[in-house]
């Protein structure tokens, strides 16, 4: 799939900017009618809140099943209020709130072997249990290629060997788009694309 352009990926930031703002303020949620091209293409997405470089909320649609930027208003309002591992973002934090979208590509079967860290991000997958890690996750963390599995099994619930034991490992990338520190202007980094045999 062909990035998204500079115009796209500012009003895809924009939009999630404003889902966030009307989901703290309780206000109207923004206009998506119009929004065309890649936008409206069905692609799965996550956004990801920080404060001072902190992990404030992270929340993400894997299927795609919606126009990208209904999945994008949806995960960023999400993101702020749902996320259960921290309490909702409140009103005095939203100065301090940065924004990064990944924006993901179908997911592909791969061999462990096939899986490069900081290219990939992993979904992991036994029966009803399913755990994902983004690409940026293992980096952070400076997990080698197994840790990643692990941590992705563990994700899942799952043992943290299951990925040796039958469970599905599928890989995807993603094109990251992300505020500047100040929250008022937009850098874009597109992560690089690779398929792989068994991906």
């Amino acid at each position: 799939m062909s990035p998204l352009t500079e115009d796209e990926s500012q009003i895809l930031l924009a939009i999630a900017r404003r889902s966030l703002e009307a989901a703290i303020l309780q206000q109207s949620p923004p206009n998506l009618k119009g929004c065309s091209g890649k936008l409206a293409e069905h692609r799965g997405a996550f956004v990801t809140l920080r404060r001072h470089g902190e992990l404030r909320g992270c929340i993400g649609h894997v299927e795609p099943d919606e126009p990208l930027v209904q999945t994008v208003a949806g995960c960023a309002a999400s993101a702020a209020l749902c996320d259960p591992r921290f309490p909702p973002v409140s009103r005095a934090e939203l100065p301090h709130i940065n924004i990064e979208i990944s924006v993901l590509s179908p997911l592909t079967d791969i061999a462990p072997a096939g899986i490069e860290v900081g290219v990939h991000g992993l979904m992991i997958s036994t029966g009803l249990r399913r755990g994902l890690l983004l690409p940026q996750v293992p980096v952070e963390w400076g997990w080698n290629r197994e840790e990643f599995l692990e941590q992705t099994c563990a994700k899942a619930g799952l043992p943290l060997n299951a990925w040796r034991r039958g469970a599905r490992i599928q890989a995807f990338t993603t094109e990251i788009i992300a505020e500047s520190d100040d929250a008022s202007a937009m850098s874009t980094h597109t992560a690089e694309t690779h398929s792989s045999s068994g991906q």
